[in-house]
């Protein structure tokens, strides 16, 4: 949620700001909202007033006097009138906090102009030595002697990762993940943690079922209710750790001098990821429930953008260390979430596919999602409570880093060779699909 303040006394800055997310919003409206909502409390703070000051006086006067009487017909009168202000008041100040929910975060200064996703910029590459006229990066030779097969046209894949068993159970997208399949995503998942925790990060376990607060805080709600899932008691299964994460320090102040908190955690995770149809979307690609390892920082608002390259450079050594292909991507403003102020994205190249599979996105929220969840710090230097900020990342999410994985590893005699790193937790060098 934006400051109220900044909304009011830098309404341009804040127009500039939607206009630069491309979003369609009445700002106009919601202005006149607050300037109702405002004068509003002014109105019934008067009222108050003058409805204390008149019992004061009535309290000095003997029962049953005419002025006695008269005073008793204008408090009935005043109180009236308070009760309708009040009414009005709360009804609009609920319509003032929807409104308030309904404004993006702003972008931050060096977020690029843009529309659409042709228009974020690559600003690193790593793993190999260009791009060629085609838009495919140029590998190094043994990589590119290898077999070239989408993952899911890889001979025996249905028999590691079933999707139509998956179907007939639950729905389409969400699979079964069968033997080496299951041990492969589980030894990537294995990794991530004992890697981010080697980088300062506190394993957590969280619930995967949060309440309508806990996903408004994070910015799911009022936006993304569509892409969640939603139980009869209105409980939403996680579409990423950072919900739960986040509140974690919901309604709470912070001590400063614990500034950055780092967390991480494991959790499987639910979206409903309407999309096109196609190769895009076809074997692990994009499905309605997968696994991820969250990255969350809570910082001081001096520190957030350096701390978001921390966190990038954390993503990024997990794809080094797993010798997968990557560029970092900078989101343009068209491009940009609802509650970001700034983005990258991780994308690893999937050599079978020829095509881009973003892993990773890693976000500063600046002050919008702790000012709508009440975390905050208390200054050593005013003693005030304070907004934190907030950040998170992808650390990884496992199917499309799995996918990249059979993709580039894919040999001659049809099994994927895994990375060195991966083997200690797999347990052997080599997956087959036998």
């Amino acid at each position: 949620m934006l400051d109220p303040k900044l909304l009011r006394e830098s309404s341009e800055l804040v127009r500039a700001g939607i206009a630069k997310k491309h979003l369609d919003i009445d700002l106009d409206a919601v202005l006149a909202l607050d300037a109702t909502w405002r004068g509003l409390v002014s109105e019934v703070e008067g009222l108050r007033a003058q409805q204390k000051a008149a019992n004061v006086a009535m309290a000095g006067l003997p029962k049953g006097t005419p002025e006695f009487l008269a005073k008793v017909q204008e408090m009935k009168a005043a109180s009236a009138t308070v009760k309708e202000r009040e009414t009005q008041l709360k009804e609009t100040e609920e319509q003032w906090r929807e409104a308030l929910l309904s404004l993006p975060n702003l972008p931050h200064a060096s977020v690029p102009e843009g529309r659409t996703p042709e228009e974020n910029q690559v600003v690193a590459t790593w793993g190999f030595e260009g791009i060629g006229p085609d838009g495919r990066p140029t590998l190094a030779p043994q990589n590119e002697e290898r077999p070239r097969l989408a993952h899911f046209d890889i001979p025996g894949f249905e028999r590691l990762f079933d999707f139509p068993r998956g179907a007939k159970v639950t729905g389409a997208g969400f699979p079964f993940f069968i033997g080496q399949g299951a041990r492969l995503a589980r030894a990537l998942i294995n990794f991530f943690l004992s890697e981010n925790a080697k980088a300062g990060y506190t394993e957590v376990s969280p619930p995967i079922l949060v309440n309508a607060a806990s996903a408004t805080a994070t910015g799911q709600l009022p936006d993304k209710e569509g892409q969640m899932y939603e139980t009869r008691e209105l409980l939403y299964a996680v579409p990423t750790a950072e919900v739960p994460l986040t509140n974690f320090y919901r309604d709470e102040i912070l001590d400063e001098a614990a500034l950055p908190l780092r967390r991480c955690a494991y959790t499987p995770c639910f979206r409903r990821e309407a999309g096109s149809y196609g190769r895009d979307v076809r074997g692990l690609n994009r499905v309605h429930q997968f696994d991820k390892v969250e990255l969350l920082k809570w910082v001081h608002p001096t520190r957030s953008y350096d701390e978001l390259e921390g966190l990038r450079g954390d993503a990024e050594s997990l794809l080094r260390k797993l010798e997968l292909p990557y560029r970092v991507l900078l989101m343009c403003g068209g491009d940009l979430g609802f509650a970001q102020a700034k983005k990258y994205d991780l994308e690893v190249w999937a050599a079978g596919q020829g095509r881009w599979l973003e892993v990773s996105s890693c976000s500063n929220f600046e002050g919008f999602q702790a000012r709508r969840a009440q975390i905050r710090y208390r200054s050593a230097e005013t003693g005030k409570p304070e907004v934190v900020h907030t950040l998170n990342g992808s650390g990884l999410a496992v199917p499309r880093v799995l996918a990249a994985l059979l993709e580039n590893n894919l040999q001659a005699d049809g099994r994927v060779k895994l990375p060195a790193a991966l083997v200690p937790y797999f347990g052997d060098e080599y997956l087959s699909f036998e």
